[in-house]
């Protein structure tokens, strides 16, 4: 038969013994505090609604920007003023302007950075580049993007209507190195 290894009682300390509280005096006021009573800025049913006469609303018109490629008369990259098909000329440019411009950045090398950058901008009725929106893996990608995006020249504006408006063009950026 075997042999049971003995087992140890551990004595546990005593409770700590509870003491009472001090003992709080209350003192006498010296001066009258005036409460003041918070209320509650949300609104319920008893709420009082503002007539639609007492709003005024700012005269802001919202320009229309429309998409490249809808527009009766796509804006114009200098050079592409006699191209046939301005609008192909126009994004054939844009990229030429891309690989011209593109540089990887040296601490995205570094890092082993890599992806596309969606670029997102307006050329504005005056044919200047707005309104640039970046989408991407990392800032330092998204900067260079916006370096490259900056540098395109002013083109020749779109046209609708007759009228100079803004058109929106999307350019992805492809960062891979190799």
């Amino acid at each position: 038969f075997e042999e049971t290894p003995p087992i140890t009682i551990q004595k546990l300390p005593p409770p700590p013994k509870i003491q009472a509280p001090p003992v709080i005096e209350i003192a006498e006021d010296d001066e009258d505090i005036i409460e003041t009573i918070i209320e509650s800025s949300e609104t319920n049913e008893n709420t009082e609604i503002t007539p639609l006469e007492g709003i005024e609303v700012a005269e802001e018109e919202e320009e229309p920007v429309i998409i490249i490629d809808l527009i009766e008369e796509a804006p114009v990259f200098p050079g592409c003023e006699n191209a046939e098909d301005k609008r192909a000329c126009f994004q054939e440019k844009v990229l030429r302007h891309v690989k011209k411009t593109f540089r990887y950045p040296e601490m995205a090398i570094e890092m082993n950075l890599q992806g596309r950058v969606t670029t997102q901008f307006i050329i504005g009725k005056d044919g200047n580049i707005e309104g640039l929106k970046l989408h991407g893996p990392d800032q330092i990608l998204k900067d260079e993007a916006a370096r490259i995006i900056s540098k395109l020249p002013r083109v020749r504006p779109g046209k609708q209507n007759g009228k100079n408006v803004r058109v929106v063009f999307t350019l992805p950026i492809n960062f891979k190195i190799q």
